[in-house]
């Protein structure tokens, strides 16, 4: 298998909000975790674009202190 051409954005702080789905770490899915590695490029690019706004909103819900 190739290397993804977009790297993970994990950053190894690996804990799914019950609330809304997401890791508290990177912002994704259980779902997108999981297949990660079987995305192409633009499945994966589409996700890293939604992150900074679930990240926001995870912030906004005091889910995320005063990281990233």
């Amino acid at each position: 298998m190739a290397t993804p051409t977009i790297q993970s954005p994990c950053i190894k702080l690996c804990a799914v909000d019950g609330e809304t789905g997401f890791c508290l770490g990177c912002g994704r899915s259980l779902k997108e975790i999981g297949g990660w590695t079987k995305f192409d490029d633009a499945g994966r690019q589409s996700v890293m674009d939604m992150l900074p706004d679930r990240l926001d909103h995870l912030r906004a819900l005091g889910k995320l202190g005063g990281q990233r």
